[in-house]
């Protein structure tokens, strides 16, 4: 413990994620629709995916899955926001950035496998995003903290605000 005691605690140990709000022209956020076993749901969730290659940058992991997952690609990154999910049973960190300056990628699509053999893509407008988290219709966590946080920056300071996509990441130093 901080203060010198000791205390036993089981944690999971987690490699951390990304996750990308991938905001369009209309202000539109571009989800992906996935079966998720464990809670025996399809739920929508932004682009995500685990920082299970070692040593790889966390931006170029937001790309990657931001073109895995979408088929697309953005000529304009920030960070949205950093979280722990589960600070109380797992050091899961979190690094959502936010996308804009959309097109779709060109070549060939992702082969998709497992789980992401169905995904389907949609865009919803960020205002129907942000009402449906907040009336219990959307369930992912990143997906709830990102909409929110990205209303807040839109309600008060303005994109401009947001800090650099390379900013350091204390949590996942790369």
């Amino acid at each position: 413990m901080p203060d010198g005691r000791a205390a036993t605690r089981d944690y999971m140990k987690h490699p951390g994620a990304v996750a990308v709000i991938a905001l369009d022209e209309q202000d539109r956020v571009l989800l992906v629709r996935q079966y998720r076993h464990p809670v025996r749901h399809r739920l929508w969730e932004l682009p995500a995916g685990l920082l299970d290659i070692p040593g790889e940058n966390p931006l170029h992991a937001a790309q990657r899955e931001l073109y895995e997952e979408a088929h697309h690609k953005a000529g304009d990154w920030r960070v949205l926001v950093d979280l722990y999910p589960t600070s109380g049973g797992s050091d899961e960190a979190i690094r959502i950035y936010l996308a804009r300056d959309l097109a779709e990628s060109e070549g060939e699509r992702f082969q998709a496998e497992g789980e992401e053999l169905d995904l389907q893509v949609a865009r919803f407008p960020l205002t129907e995003v942000v009402s449906r988290a907040l009336a219990g219709d959307l369930h992912n966590g990143a997906l709830v903290a990102g909409a929110l946080a990205l209303s807040a920056v839109l309600a008060a300071n303005g994109l401009d605000a947001l800090r650099p996509a390379e900013a350091p990441w204390p949590a996942r130093p790369f």
